[in-house]
């Protein structure tokens, strides 16, 4: 995990302040995970003392960040061979988190 100013460190107390956790994903040692629900992110430290949004929320797949894709006319979230439907429901619960997360660490 990347050092942490007291100022970083504010903004995610405020985000487990608003049911966020923080989570470690170790293939991305140098990010801050984040997680609520079936969704998580990673963040990164910016100079300064802000916090920037550095991979999009996605839903979890195995505790795993999953990426959408698109195949067949279906869409689908996948982390290395298991995929998940994009259903109504996730795609709404991917973009709440995006919003509450972009909300809060601005």
């Amino acid at each position: 995990m990347p050092s942490l100013s007291s100022q970083h460190i504010a903004i995610l107390q405020k985000l487990l302040e608003n049911g966020f956790e923080i989570v470690s994903f170790p293939l991305y040692p140098n990010s801050v995970g984040v997680r609520k629900g079936n969704c998580a992110a990673l963040l990164a430290p910016q100079d300064g003392g802000g916090i920037k949004l550095l991979v999009a929320p996605s839903v979890l797949i195995d505790g795993q960040l999953s990426v959408r894709v698109s195949r067949g006319g279906k869409e689908f979230y996948v982390w290395k061979k298991k995929e998940l439907p994009a259903t109504s429901h996730r795609i709404a619960e991917v973009e709440k988190c995006r919003k509450e997360l972009s909300g809060l660490i601005e």
